[in-house]
């Protein structure tokens, strides 16, 4: 066994082929490099250039080092070496970008959580990682994300240390702020001894849809690194690129398609905002001459909606913006250039690797009504029906696909990923696609149970498993309803035992009891005698989402 095997053997990965790798050195796709060389590469831009805008904080290239090395070597200070997990869960901040870079720098993986995450995601995350210690915000939406780390760490062996972010931390936590002072260049040279080898893993991705026990995609710095450079090769990015990012940090879009990481190893300087809300965002072009963004569809409606009724910000210096995370209708995307006078960008891609966009040189047609193409050559994708049997060119079927940025697996789930990974390698996404001869991809829909709320994705079986726990449900059944808005809304179907009354808010309120995530609690409660069910005795999905169409047909007229 290689020593590359060994290691990922030894974090619970499952690696490449090798000659797969050493083709994929061959060719210039794994440079090598740890993704933190990247920031330290002096020819990217001038070091007092500004890099990181965060409200008053502004940061130059000079002072981002700077702190990323502080953050490094105290990090280091408090124990965490090389191939140890921190699970990071931190609001749109310039304090999650210094600490990102600080990981990468030291070899810790940080294991991306969400703001939305509560007690149950964050717990699962730490026990599966064996996390050495959880990043979290004080306080955010009146959440108490301080006290949720705190009972984590009690109950998790692992777990050494809570750091926050935030103006309120509690005696006995570390204060994050304190992490990122920044120390001289002198002080970091150990850092540049113990830097980590570029086929180890450099961070964990959650999957969409995750249940349950979480589905880790572990991305390495050669993986990783290789998917950005090429991303921000596509986006024309550089030292004059101006990229706002609105969407959560830690999703994979906005932090890396290419997002924050690409926008920074261009030389290009990242704004941090708040919020996606358009009143905030658009000040924010206006003010930092914003050239890029990244959205999902739900947010372009509101962008186009307050653009037509508040006309005040001059948004001259947007040239891109990129939409992606759940389907974008062509009628919505046509009308962002005459509304922004820029350019649309369709994406699609998973945590799990593949990219795909289309092109700032690409025609209407294929902007507007496809979702791109890959952005490697060596991108392999296969589409194929119910038997796995290839389908004709521009027939509709499921989409495999394999590539120099996509793993081969999860971290630590060899039952997993049995049925998540075809034979060689392979990885079934799930979605239901059309190949067009022009090497475009139109994503139809999906297979797997997944509910997409405007881009956050709800795995309906863990919905499911929580729910039927409950006093009273007997069956339950989670489905996507279509909202215009954010694409589809969380719904339920119940059969509950008899004499039982079942009610949404009592379900809601079991459900943020338990510390389910927000996002993933039902917005409407069905209750049904019983559940339809398909020939081979599964509940029939398609039969209750066709009962809600009907409905909502005969309340239209």
């Amino acid at each position: 066994m290689s020593r590359i095997e060994t290691q990922h053997s030894r974090l619970g990965m499952v690696p490449w082929p090798d000659e797969d790798g050493a083709q994929y050195v061959a060719k210039g796709y794994w440079e090598g490099r740890g993704l933190a060389e990247y920031l330290y590469d002096e020819s990217i831009a001038d070091d007092d250039a500004t890099c990181l805008v965060d409200g008053q904080m502004r940061m130059s290239y000079r002072d981002l080092r700077a702190r990323v090395d502080g953050a490094a070597c105290r990090l280091r200070g408090l124990g965490l070496r090389t191939d140890d997990r921190v699970v990071v869960q931190l609001p749109n901040c310039w304090e999650f970008v210094v600490l990102m870079a600080a990981c990468f720098r030291l070899g810790v993986i940080p294991v991306m959580a969400q703001p939305a995450h509560r007690h149950l995601e964050i717990a699962n995350m730490a026990d599966l990682t064996e996390a050495k210690a959880l990043v979290v915000p004080d306080t955010v939406k009146d959440f108490d994300h301080q006290a949720m780390a705190r009972k984590i760490a009690a109950s998790t062996p692992s777990v050494d240390h809570v750091v926050v972010a935030g103006g309120d931390v509690w005696a006995g936590n570390i204060d994050l702020r304190a992490i990122c002072e920044p120390i001289s260049n002198a002080d970091a040279v150990e850092l540049d001894r113990i830097a980590p080898n570029a086929d180890a893993a450099a961070l964990f991705l959650l999957s969409g849809g995750t249940t349950g026990r979480p589905k880790l995609i572990p991305r390495t710095h050669n993986d990783y690194a290789y998917m950005i450079r090429r991303a921000a090769e596509i986006c024309r990015i550089g030292p004059d690129t101006v990229y706002l990012a609105v969407h959560p940090v830690a999703h994979g879009f906005t932090m890396a398609g290419p997002g924050i990481l690409g926008t920074l190893i261009s030389g290009g300087r990242v704004v941090i905002a708040r919020s996606a809300a358009p009143e905030r965002a658009f000040a924010a072009i206006e003010a930092e001459r914003v050239t890029m963004t990244t959205l999902v569809p739900a947010s372009v409606r509101r962008w186009l909606e307050h653009r037509g009724s508040d006309r005040r910000h001059d948004l001259s210096s947007l040239r891109l913006v990129q939409v992606g995370g759940a389907r974008f209708s062509p009628e919505v995307a046509r009308r962002v250039p005459p509304a922004f006078g820029c350019t649309v960008q369709q994406a699609y891609g998973m945590s799990e690797g593949l990219f795909c966009l289309t092109r700032p040189s690409d025609s209407s047609e294929v902007a507007y009504h496809t979702q791109g193409r890959p952005i490697c050559p060596d991108d392999e994708l296969l589409v194929v029906d119910d038997h796995g049997e290839p389908v004709a060119s521009g027939e509709q079927g499921m989409l495999l696909t394999r590539g120099p940025y996509t793993p081969r697996g999860y971290y630590r789930a060899a039952e997993l990923n049995a049925e998540a990974f075809a034979p060689g390698g392979w990885y079934r996404t799930g979605d239901l696609v059309r190949l067009r001869r022009d090497g475009n991809l139109v994503v139809e829909g999906r297979t797997k149970d997944v509910i997409n709320r405007g881009g956050e994705k709800v795995s309906a079986e863990e919905l499911e498993e929580i729910i039927e726990q409950l006093d009273g449900v007997r069956m339950v059944a989670a489905v996507g309803i279509p909202d215009p808005l954010l694409g589809e809304r969380v719904s339920i179907y119940v059969v509950p035992v008899p004499g039982k009354e079942i009610t949404l808010d009592g379900i809601r309120t079991s459900l943020e009891q338990v510390g389910l995530a927000r996002y993933k609690i039902p917005e409407q409660l069905v209750l049904v005698d019983e559940l339809p069910t398909t020939a081979l005795g599964k509940t029939d999905k398609k039969a209750l989402r066709a009962g809600f169409a009907v409905a909502q047909d005969h309340a239209n007229r």
